[in-house]
């Protein structure tokens, strides 16, 4: 078992999905997990899928960490800042910072009308920035609140969360080039961070069973599945990788990294690591 006693860790986007899966799988090695998000009573999310970013915490805590809930929408700066300040002032130092807030998956309708597979000219114009605001901008904004922080220290991990879009198409145009810019920005944020001994990383799921799948499983080929708490348990051993840097500017895939690190599922299983040519 991966062990992060004493190690600070930032999990945005964490009230449910693989945002909570991933502080469970921190707690469970014995991290504090500031979990950050926007829902903080049961049902008020946009899809009704339950969690806040207070249950999560608690179940850091459960599980052997220490979770600590703040209320924080990634899409203004300002609460963002005020999460890093308060991060800052009880902490001193964040050796983890895990970038998943994604709210560019809401509002797939307009009106009656499913637009969000529809072809680029036929969607909402609204939605590209949604993708980008509070996606990109999101995690671009909380690193570098992060770095400030790593970089006095000469040490820390940036974990951004990506997805196979970026390198082929998955039916829209925004999302695919919004994950395409995450893995750019990794890539160039470990440029510069290189120096202060930082690494960055963009990391891909495979399928995951977060609340919105199992929601829609009949849609799905279940069988290779992933849990969110085993890309938990893959940013664990990231995170205590002592050599984390050669992987730094890399894109990484979660179900590969779960093999080389000798890491399972929570139900004992061992996920096949997907390829381009899955798609």
């Amino acid at each position: 078992m991966v062990k992060l006693n004493g190690k600070v860790a930032v999990v945005t986007g964490g009230s449910r999905g693989v945002g909570k899966g991933i502080a469970l799988g921190l707690g469970e090695a014995g991290a504090t997990v500031y979990v950050t998000g926007r829902t903080v009573k049961e049902k008020t999310d946009t899809g009704k899928l339950g969690g806040t970013v207070f249950s999560t915490a608690e179940a850091v805590t459960e599980l052997g960490g220490k979770g600590i809930a703040i209320q924080c929408d990634h899409s203004d700066d300002s609460q963002v800042e005020s999460a890093f300040q308060k991060i800052a002032k009880e902490s001193k130092k964040i050796d983890l910072l895990v970038n998943n807030a994604w709210a560019g998956y809401e509002k797939m309708r307009e009106g009656s009308r499913f637009t969000y597979f529809k072809p680029f000219w036929e969607q909402p114009f609204w939605r590209w920035d949604a993708m980008f605001h509070s996606g990109v901008r999101a995690a671009y904004t909380a690193s570098a609140f992060a770095a400030r922080l790593m970089t006095k220290k000469k040490r820390g991990l940036i974990v951004n969360i990506s997805f196979w879009s970026a390198q082929v198409y998955l039916s829209n145009t925004q999302y695919g080039v919004a994950k395409a810019a995450v893995d750019k920005m990794s890539e160039y944020m470990a440029h510069e961070l290189k120096k202060s001994n930082v690494a960055v990383v963009s990391l891909y799921p495979g399928l995951v069973r977060t609340e919105s799948v199992m929601k829609n499983a009949k849609n799905f080929d279940m069988s290779n599945s992933e849990s969110p708490q085993f890309i938990g348990r893959v940013v664990a051993a990231l995170a205590a990788d002592p050599d984390i840097m050669k992987k730094s500017g890399k894109v990484l895939v979660a179900a590969h990294e779960a093999l080389d690190y000798g890491i399972q599922d929570i139900d004992g299983r061992q996920p096949r690591p997907l390829t381009i040519e899955d798609f």
